[in-house]
């Protein structure tokens, strides 16, 4: 089995976040991404666009259709998680993000599912991103160092920078203890 591509398709990793809670059919689904307190602050998605990626899924063995009987209406298709998904879904969820222009959607997706399996899991999370991070200041110090501090290349990196430092300092911010405040 592949590993679900990780850019630009956050999404379908968070379809088997939500799906690992419990099966449910498209439409509850849907609503579970568009939540104005949830997922739905990260992104938008179209409903339509929902079905394929679901199908997808299932293609790729992270998810089991079954049918559910309706009284007066067609069946509706129940997706739940695969042994094979929830593995592919928790090797997501424990990896920092690669990119920080992965960080808007794709970490605060990750942030999402781990608060919700606890704190241990969202410290671990935190960690893993404080690490990653802290390499990427790095290489942008090291780069703005070689540069001539007037030149557009070291405002574009001073820039980078600067998204980086704030990314560490919001991540300290996730790992304090009792700050309902945070994400």
């Amino acid at each position: 089995m592949c590993p679900l591509p990780v850019t630009p398709l956050t999404i379908e990793w968070s379809l088997l976040g939500i799906l690992a809670e419990r099966p449910m059919h498209g439409y509850e689904l849907y609503q579970q991404l568009v939540a104005p307190t949830g997922l739905g602050l990260v992104w938008r998605i179209k409903q339509s666009q929902l079905y394929a990626l679901l199908a997808r899924l299932e293609e790729r063995g992270y998810l089991r259709v079954t049918q559910e009987s309706q009284a007066s209406r067609p069946p509706r298709k129940i997706h739940a998680l695969t042994p094979e998904g929830q593995r592919a879904l928790d090797d997501w969820l424990r990896a920092p993000v690669q990119h920080g222009r992965d960080f808007r959607m794709e970490f605060l997706a990750k942030v999402y599912f781990a608060r919700r399996q606890g704190a241990a899991a969202l410290a671990a999370l935190c960690a893993a991103q404080e690490v990653a991070c802290s390499a990427w200041e790095a290489q942008l110090q090291d780069t703005l160092a070689a540069l001539d501090p007037a030149s557009y290349e070291a405002l574009v990196y001073r820039f980078r920078l600067g998204q980086v430092q704030a990314m560490r300092e919001w991540l300290r911010s996730l790992a304090v203890p009792g700050d309902e405040g945070g994400v």
